[in-house]
């Protein structure tokens, strides 16, 4: 017996050292993950006269990077990378003309089937981050607040009726968007909202009714996130 007592001494350091060395590992995990969102887009600070109609919808995804701040890595700093699409049913009609867009406000009797504006934003989140969540818990209450900084690469006006259909590219849009947001919630479905602080369209653009044009869209609906 007294043989094998070395190797017993040593094999039981060698458990130590594996369960002191698993739980570091778990001390160490991140809460990286992968984020879906669907949203609906309200529009604030529209000018007289302009409605939303149809549903204005925004759809969302990327990554996050999580950055711990404390030992219990249950607060922390997020840094994403993600695009969105969103879209903007009113009935401000956009028209090309010889010395540039023009905007009109169309009244209620006007017939049309669709009347848009729709935008391409590569966004980069950043978060700070509070969640209950542990090395072994994979379901727990999160509230991610901050920023989101944009940059559309594409913006389109489309209007369709029975006798026409224009679609062009509009170059109204102000390219760099920021503005905060929230999430919270439990597991997989969380709650998101995001309000510009910058206005859609850029400075100076007005209706042919000399309205200034400064939409402010707010941005509510769920977000999905995916380890």
């Amino acid at each position: 017996m007294k043989r094998y007592l070395p190797f017993l001494i040593l094999g039981f350091t060698i458990t130590l050292w594996a369960q002191e060395n698993a739980e570091v590992d778990d001390l160490k995990y991140l809460e990286d993950q992968f984020y879906l969102g669907i949203t609906y887009n309200l529009i604030l600070n529209k000018p007289d006269g302009v409605t939303q109609g149809n549903f204005s919808y925004g759809l969302e995804g990327g990554f996050i990077k999580d950055i711990p701040l404390n030992s219990r890595r249950n607060f922390g700093i997020g840094v994403g990378l993600g695009y969105a699409y969103n879209t903007y049913y009113t009935n401000l009609f956009v028209n090309e003309t010889v010395s540039g867009l023009e905007y009109t406000v169309l009244d209620s009797d006007v017939s049309y089937k669709r009347n848009k504006l729709d935008t391409h934003v590569i966004e980069m989140p950043i978060e700070f981050r509070w969640r209950t969540s542990t090395p072994s818990v994979y379901k727990f209450w999160r509230v991610y607040a901050g920023m989101k900084l944009g940059y559309i690469v594409g913006s389109r006006s489309k209007f369709v009726s029975n006798s026409a259909k224009i679609s062009f590219n509009n170059s109204d849009i102000r390219n760099f968007r920021y503005g905060i947001m929230l999430n919270f919630g439990y597991s997989t479905f969380n709650v998101h909202a995001y309000y510009a602080l910058s206005n859609l369209f850029n400075d100076g653009v007005s209706t042919v009714e000399g309205d200034s044009i400064e939409f402010r869209p707010l941005r509510i609906g769920i977000i999905f996130y995916i380890l």
